[in-house]
């Protein structure tokens, strides 16, 4: 039987801030569409701004090209600020509560390779 997937949201890595790896120290990353404030531009993943075609949850996968995660917890501002201004935080802590409303958490494994280029999907099977 072949595995069918739908494909929720699918971005892009345009540009690495300065600053990314501060946060790869305690496994975080932070996505943000072109319009990121400067203040903030340093710190994050910059990524083009794209429709997400359904309710991002807890069970779906987030690719980073071939590394894949499972969403284990989906903060409540998530959907709007990512099909919105293409920003939200990712932890690879594997916490099944959302204590940051504009974080997904991630299962616990290596923090993945993100380089220009990197595409980004969220998936569902």
């Amino acid at each position: 039987m072949v595995k069918t997937e739908r494909v929720v949201f699918s971005t892009q890595v345009l540009e690495i801030g300065a600053e990314v790896n501060d946060f790869k120290t305690i496994n975080m990353a932070i996505l943000f569409g072109n319009e990121a404030p400067d203040a903030l531009r340093s710190s994050c993943f910059i990524i083009n701004v794209e429709p997400i075609s359904d309710q991002i949850e807890t069970g779906m996968k987030i690719r980073f090209d071939n590394q894949e995660y499972i969403i284990t917890s989906v903060g409540n501002e998530v959907q709007h600020n990512l099909g919105r201004l293409g920003h939200t935080t990712i932890s690879f802590t594997g916490k099944t509560e959302a204590k940051l409303p504009g974080t997904i958490y991630v299962s616990e494994k290596d923090y993945p390779v993100i380089k220009v280029g990197t595409k980004i999907q969220i998936v569902v099977e």
